[in-house]
């Protein structure tokens, strides 16, 4: 599969967004990665989660050793899933839970936890997730899989929207398409100063 093919799967399915929105990194954007619109479709979603896993393996940085695929709450889940069934291993997720304070909106914070599956000492971990902008819950599953005492062979992702700016360190990291999408930041955003309001999708 081609980025051109898997962008137009994106497209087909509406899960590339055009218009105003306002991203998790609370940054503004005309482009919007709705990532459930293809998730939708099984066989689509399938199609594009085994096309980055096996590009992963084939590049040999994962290792030899795959314990388990973890993702964030909620749209990792399933794209961890489909990356576990290719890779024949289990699949557990991460789960957002109150933290400290409010957001900027205030929302009470959320952080991630690990509610119902255990992490052992030692295991080695692939991280999965739908999109990143800055990485912060994936870098978030990174420390908890980290702080059980496991490892971390590498991060796939569905679509890398910091144009390949996002790092987690020595860990290799993997997407199926990689975009520089236009953000500001509220204050600096020209549909803001044009009156128009951002939207939350997915919110």
């Amino acid at each position: 599969m081609t980025t051109n093919e898997a962008m137009k799967a994106f497209r087909d399915t509406g899960a590339l967004l055009e218009g105003h929105f306002e991203l998790r990194s609370k940054l503004h954007s005309d482009r919007y990665f709705q990532c459930a619109n293809v998730l939708m479709y099984p066989r689509i979603a399938a199609k594009l989660c085994c096309e980055v896993t096996r590009r992963a393996v084939k590049s040999g940085k994962l290792g030899k050793r795959i314990d388990g695929v973890i993702s964030p709450a909620v749209g990792g889940i399933l794209v961890g899933h489909e990356v576990a069934r290719e890779l024949g291993v289990k699949c557990i997720f991460a789960e957002k839970v109150q933290g400290e304070g409010v957001d900027a909106t205030g929302k009470p914070n959320t952080v991630l936890a690990m509610r119902r599956f255990p992490i052992k000492k030692g295991e080695r971990y692939v991280v999965a997730e739908d999109v990143v902008t800055k990485g912060g819950r994936v870098q978030e599953t990174i420390d908890l899989v980290k702080s059980a005492g496991g490892k971390v062979a590498g991060v796939v992702l569905l679509v890398d929207r910091s144009g390949g700016k996002v790092k987690f360190g020595r860990i290799p990291m993997f997407s199926l398409v990689e975009m520089t999408p236009q953000t500001w930041t509220a204050a600096e955003c020209p549909m803001c100063k044009a009156g128009s309001k951002a939207c939350h999708p997915g919110s």
